[in-house]
Parts: C-alpha cells; structure tokens; sequence
C-alpha cells in the first residue's frame, strides 16, 4: 500500500470557516486528491470559540466527529478536519498557544491518520474595555483590522455577542452601540480561520506535518501514517549519569500492523546539559 491510493479521488474538508483556502492546496498537491467542501455544513454545532455551543469533547474526537459527518453527507470516503485550542502554552510560562489537530479519514483503506502542530504564533487575547481610547489599543495590540474582533457584554455573556469586526467605522459603531446601555464591553479576538491569519498559517503548518506523516510509510506492511506515537524520557546528564526529562527516543508505530520502532536519540545528542537534571540543578 502507498499514497497513490489516494491519487484522483474526492476528499471532502469539514469546515465552514474557509480553511480549504490552506488545506486543498496542499492535499492536492502531495496526495493527487480533489478537495471540496460540503456547502452549508455546519460545525458550529461541535462548538464555538466564543462560548455560545460548548464543545463536549477533546479536540481529536470532535475532529474526528466533523470529519465523519461531513463524509456521511456528502457521500465520499476520505475526508479531512481541524480543530483548534486556545490558552496557555503546556510548557512556556505566560504564553499563549494555538494547538491544531487535524485527522485524516480513507474509509476505503481503514485508515486515520493524525497530525498535531503547536504554536505561539497566535493573537488570543481578551480585556475588558472602558473607553473608545482603550479598544483602539486593544485592537492594534492584536493585529486588528487584518485579524477580526468580538465584542460582548462580559466574558461570559453570550447573549449580546458582535462577531467578525474586520473595520474600524465597525469597531467604533459595535462599542457605542453596546455602551448605550453597559459601563464596560470585553473585547476578544475572533478566532476563526477566516478572520484569524494567524491561525491559518498554523492550520496551514498542520497540513504540511499531516501530509509527511501520510507519506511516511511502516517500513514492514507499507501502509500510510507510520508516526510517533510515544515520546521516552529520560536523556542521561552529562555530569552524573542519572536520567533527566529530556527526550531519549521516538516511538513510532504502525496503526495497520502494529509494527513499531524505537528512533534513540531523536535530538542527535546523547547526554543532557546538568542545567535541566533535578539532580544536578534541583
């Protein structure tokens, strides 16, 4: 089994937020697919950035759940999705993240195949606002008007809610509009593809790791998506031999044939600086 097996075939993107601008491209390109969208599919109803449908699940398994949905409807068997997370780097203090997912679906061939790009290249951000003055410095902060803007009564208001500010004139009509009758509005930045560049470039990075974790084949049954599938730590320090955090081998596995491999030293070196041992530098 190789990638032509996707050569010539229609592969459906489960969005409504314009992220085929990025993914089909791309797909079409490496994989020889024809990428399409399902018109007047709704992924909303998986949940919203801004808080009006909570998301029930972890980011794979509604990915997952779009992607199913949409290949269901429009009655094709490969299908792509995204999802997205916002908040707190897992591992960098006081820095945002972006963490997009995205899963590949061939019901032909029994095949997933995940993808994962984490990045600080994002805009999240919110802040209650007081005055016309503040907002414009609200907005230049987060690349407003290239990246768009929500305005709301409070944080968690989610019955006056203004999405997909991309002006100015809009910015400044929305503000007095919602201060007629409130002493502050929150402002937070519109986290959809389409009016959000920032996170398209990282769905866009996403694709690309999607696409060679595709084309990487298991070296034993040929099938696509042959990826890590475990991180091992424990990287020994160089000063007292004892194992630290740091990485010491990839896993790689085969969801076909369950063949795995053990990649040592991924990082090319073989012992850890005595700065990040709990021994050494506790």
């Amino acid at each position: 089994m190789d990638t032509a097996l996707f050569k010539n075939r229609r592969l459906v993107i489960a969005t409504k937020h314009e992220k085929e601008r990025v993914i089909a491209p791309l797909l079409e390109e490496a994989l020889g697919v024809s990428c399409f969208i399902k018109e007047g599919f709704d992924t909303d109803k998986w949940g919203t950035f801004s808080g009006e449908v909570e998301r029930k699940q972890d980011p794979i398994a509604t990915a997952r759940q779009k992607c199913l949905k949409a290949m269901e409807l429009s009655n094709c068997e490969l299908g792509v999705a995204s999802e997205g997370s916002f908040g707190a780097h897992p591992s960098v203090f006081f820095t945002s993240a972006d963490d997009e997912f995205l899963i590949f679906i061939d019901k032909k061939n029994n095949l997933e195949i995940i993808a994962r790009e984490l990045s600080m290249e994002t805009n999240f951000n919110g802040q209650e606002i007081k005055t016309e003055t503040d907002l414009l410095d609200f907005a230049e902060l987060v690349k407003f008007p290239s990246h768009g803007l929500i305005l709301r009564e409070s944080k968690t208001d989610t019955t006056t809610i203004i999405k997909g500010i991309t002006d100015v004139s809009q910015l400044k009509k929305a503000f007095k509009e919602l201060m007629n009758t409130l002493d502050s509005v929150y402002a937070e930045t519109d986290m959809r593809a389409m009016f959000n560049p920032s996170r398209m470039a990282v769905i866009e990075n996403a694709t690309k790791n999607l696409i060679a974790k595709v084309n990487s084949c298991c070296p034993r049954c040929t099938s696509p998506g042959f990826g890590i599938s475990d991180v091992k730590k424990g990287l020994k320090c160089s000063w007292c031999g004892l194992p630290t955090n740091s990485t010491l081998s990839f896993i790689y596995s085969c969801q076909k044939c369950n063949f795995t491999k053990e990649d040592m030293y991924p990082h090319k070196k073989r012992t850890e600086d005595p700065m990040y041992c709990d021994y050494c530098n506790p």
